[in-house]
């Protein structure tokens, strides 16, 4: 069997923001807009501030065995958890969960092209 991808979103809560980290998380609001979510080997942080103080993180990976899944999931919480310790904001119920895109059944578009 090929390699499979591997997409894992991690969640969370930012905790005990100050004043100027929740300004600073407005600032850049724009950036981080569910619009712009993406599956990213780095990683794509999306957050709406404004409204709660959640985030979520998605990632993609590929393994050539199930076997390696949770280090993947992993991997990917570690990257959250430094890019969060990174930038001083502390966070609190962090969850990872990740799929295995060709566990995934097709849709109806996807069983289109599959027959092609």
């Amino acid at each position: 069997m090929g390699s499979r991808t591997i997409r894992v979103t991690v969640r969370g809560a930012f905790a005990d923001l100050s004043a100027e980290q929740r300004a600073a998380l407005l600032v850049d609001a724009a950036a981080h807009d569910v619009a712009f979510a993406a599956f990213t080997a780095e990683g794509s942080l999306t957050y709406d501030i404004a409204a709660r103080p959640f985030f979520t993180f998605r990632f993609a990976g590929t393994v050539d065995d199930e076997r390696d899944i949770p280090a993947v999931a992993a991997r990917a919480e570690a990257a959250a958890v430094r890019w969060l310790t990174s930038h001083g904001y502390a966070y609190k119920n962090l969850t990872a969960q990740a799929v295995d895109m060709s566990q995934t059944p097709l849709g109806k578009r996807g069983r289109r092209e599959a027959a092609r």
